[in-house]
Order: structure tokens, then C-alpha cells, then sequence
């Protein structure tokens, strides 16, 4: 069997304000859509700029906060896995979308990062971080930092 990874790390703001649904079992799922930019120069020269627009679903407790405290326009790292998944419309065509499953969603702007921590009750004490330090805070508040199953090696 040959090896694979599916995995994705995106930064970009979102294009429009998150959408908070629950699933029957009563699971929370969020969705939204992620601009990514990329900026190249041609073989003249010229810089260009190139956007994508990105779906990004999100689950359980984080998409909850995400839905909470993410506008239109938030910056936002998203580290998750590509999916597929396909449906048929009404008129009996067939529709195909790729969507980032997110596992790990970091906001950027700290004063919205600073809210979502003391709100989730996060003990660290968010008041003697440097505003910049705020950026890089991972959500996640059930996951230790010196947990040794995050270290890749």
C-alpha cells in the first residue's frame, strides 16, 4: 500500500459570516468560505494577483466558536483534510465540491482571540499576553500544551 496524507494549512479571511447548523443527532457544524490570495509575477515582470475561495466546514464545540466570534473579513488559520463529496440536484445533475475539513481553526485578530479564550474559560492569563502573542493561540482549550502526542516525532 502506498503512503498518503491528506492535509491542508490555509490563511485567509472569510468572505461573508459563518453558518451555524445542527445536524439530527445534535451535533454543531459551521460553514464558511475562506479567500485565499496569492501574489506572483509573470515572466515580464508584472505582479498579479490571484484569489480562491475556499469552503471550510467545521465541528462540534469549534464550530460553535467560530460561529460566535468570526465576521465577515476575520483572518483565520485553518489546518485540516480535503474532502469530497458529491449529490445529485433536483434537476438530476450531478455536483461535485472540495472542502477543507477543519481540524484546528486559529483566529488572527487578537482581540478576537482574546474574547473567545476568557469567554471559554481558558485560566491562562490572557491579560499579561502581548497583544501579538494573541495571534498564534490555538482554540482548542481541551487540548494540553505540553501534550506529547502533538509532537510530530
Amino acid at each position: 500500500m502506498a503512503a498518503s496524507l491528506n492535509r491542508v494549512f490555509l490563511i485567509g479571511n472569510l468572505t461573508r459570516d459563518p453558518e451555524l447548523r445542527y445536524v439530527p443527532s445534535g451535533t454543531a457544524v459551521t460553514t464558511f468560505d475562506l479567500a485565499v490570495n496569492r501574489v506572483y509575477s509573470t515572466q515580464s515582470g508584472e505582479k498579479k494577483e490571484e484569489t480562491s475561495f475556499i469552503r471550510i466546514v467545521v465541528w462540534a464545540r469549534r464550530a460553535e466558536v467560530c460561529a460566535e466570534y468570526l465576521t465577515k473579513g476575520s483572518p483565520v488559520f485553518v489546518e485540516g483534510r480535503l474532502r469530497t463529496r458529491s449529490w445529485e440536484t433536483q434537476d438530476g445533475q450531478k455536483r461535485i465540491t472540495v472542502e477543507v475539513i477543519a481540524n484546528n481553526v486559529q483566529f488572527l485578530r487578537a482581540a478576537q482571540a482574546k474574547q473567545a479564550l476568557s469567554k471559554n474559560g481558558v485560566s491562562a492569563p490572557v491579560s499579561g499576553v502581548p497583544e501579538e502573542d494573541l495571534n498564534s493561540i490555538d482554540l482548542d482549550s481541551n487540548v494540553s500544551q505540553n501534550n506529547s502526542e502533538d509532537i510530530p516525532f
